[in-house]
């Protein structure tokens, strides 16, 4: 692991377990939010994946958990129950109906809200299956305290059998959904993507039910709903970072600058910026429907829909990045020829001493032991054998931009018969038992 402190005048780079100190001026410091908006701060994302890891199955643990512990708080739409209507009055408002059922009934889980608008409005209470004697208790409670006649209150009895068939439909709708993403990624793509793909998605959906049943939010057909939705949004975001990842490996092969690794790193950094503003953006309706859900209408369908949504496009936004790429890019490392390209970048970095970044862009050299002659004598340009020292930082105005360096401008003398050597000014012989015979020219 290679290191480098920008902070000092004298930076060091550590490698194999010893550092090596370097002289010149450190690079210039460059601010979070810039390296994050350009995408070029090389953030080492893939090099920490195995903590992803831990993370996702660790929050897909304490989700199951949750749900067989905790359960869901089903609706009448999937458990049965008892639904009731009537005109709202001048000043009625869902919290007083939802005491009075409590205090006639003794059931304080009534779902109220007012259906409708204008002279089409009306009061619906949704509570579980209720006796004869009961109904007839808030009927006559609801006439008492709000001036409408009993016949204006209508009663109707809710099976489980339609949210059974909801339920049903749902699951085959997400069964049908997974295969056809597969398969269109595996077309696409690559079969290692569509596993990644598909992982992601299933971690979404156990994470925001987890999410649901701590949180005890009634299970409605919105609820259902809510989940098909947040699928979309989880692939939409997974398949712009694979899009990258696949423009920055094409013809990798042929190279060898940058490994699979560092490449797909890349692309996550290139498109960090994009997924962060996406998810915010998308977060920022979806939280004014759930406080409108709360906290001014106190219950319905904005307040089930909104929150699954809220916490399935969070999540989605965590594993499109820190799931589904990292994990589509371990299966591709192992094949054989990624494998036999990552090992020549390595062997080509060792034999050049190239010190690299996480996005596998040079950021410094060190030297490399000076292969010894025939005759076991040391070379008389390069370090003793089995020395490391660091040469050069290359920055923009240094080597990289071909300014010579003070190794380049030193003179040496030439022996009889010796070819001047690159980047080494050859020196003119002095000395009057030196200079070639005849007459100098006039």
């Amino acid at each position: 692991m290679m290191g480098i402190d920008p902070t000092k005048e004298d930076f060091s780079i550590t490698s194999a377990g010893s550092e090596v100190r370097a002289t010149g001026p450190a690079p210039l410091p460059v601010g979070f939010i810039a390296r994050l908006s350009t995408g070029t701060g090389a953030f080492n994302i893939l090099g920490k994946r195995r903590y992803y890891y831990i993370i996702g199955v660790a929050m897909a643990a304490l989700a199951i958990l949750l749900i067989l512990v905790r359960g869901f708080n089903l609706g009448i739409d999937f458990e049965g129950g008892t639904k009731l209507q009537f005109p709202p009055g001048n000043s009625t408002t869902t919290q007083q109906v939802t005491d009075l059922v409590a205090d006639s009934v003794g059931i304080k889980d009534a779902t109220v809200q007012t259906v409708g608008t204008g002279t089409a409005s009306v009061i619906q209470v949704r509570v579980k299956t209720l006796s004869a004697d009961q109904i007839v208790a808030v009927k006559q409670a609801l006439t008492a305290s709000f001036g409408i006649a009993e016949n204006q209150v209508s009663d109707s009895a809710v099976s489980e059998t339609w949210g059974g068939e909801i339920s049903q439909r749902a699951l085959i709708a997400l069964i049908v959904f997974l295969v056809v993403v597969s398969l269109f990624l595996w077309i696409r793509y690559e079969k290692r993507v569509a596993v990644g793909a598909v992982v992601s998605v299933l971690h979404d959906l156990l994470v925001t039910a987890g999410v649901y049943a701590l949180v005890g939010f009634e299970v409605t057909p919105a609820t259902v709903i809510g989940l098909l939705t947040i699928l979309g949004f989880s692939l939409y975001d997974t398949v712009v970072v694979y899009d990258k990842v696949q423009e920055n490996t094409k013809g990798l092969t042929s190279l060898i600058r940058r490994n699979y690794l560092e490449a797909s790193n890349l692309a996550i950094n290139q498109t960090l910026m994009r997924s962060i503003n996406t998810t915010i953006i998308a977060l920022l309706p979806v939280g004014g429907l759930l406080v409108a859900g709360v906290v001014i209408l106190g219950s319905g369908t904005l307040k089930d829909l909104a929150l699954v949504q809220l916490v399935g496009m969070i999540v989605s936004g965590y594993s499109s990045v820190f799931i589904a790429v990292p994990l589509a890019v371990d299966l591709k490392m192992r094949d054989p020829l990624i494998k036999a390209h990552t090992a020549r970048v390595a062997a080509k970095r060792k034999s050049e001493g190239l010190v690299v970044d996480a996005d596998g862009d040079l950021i410094g050299r060190v030297a490399v032991p000076a292969k010894a002659h025939s005759t076991g004598a040391k070379s008389a340009s390069g370090p003793a054998a089995g020395s490391v020292a660091l040469l050069e930082r290359e920055t923009d105005s240094g080597a990289a931009a071909g300014t010579p360096t003070a190794a380049s401008t030193k003179t040496a003398p030439l022996q009889s018969g010796q070819a001047p050597r690159p980047g080494v000014k050859p020196q003119r012989p002095s000395g009057k038992g030196q200079r070639p015979a005849g007459k100098r020219s006039r």
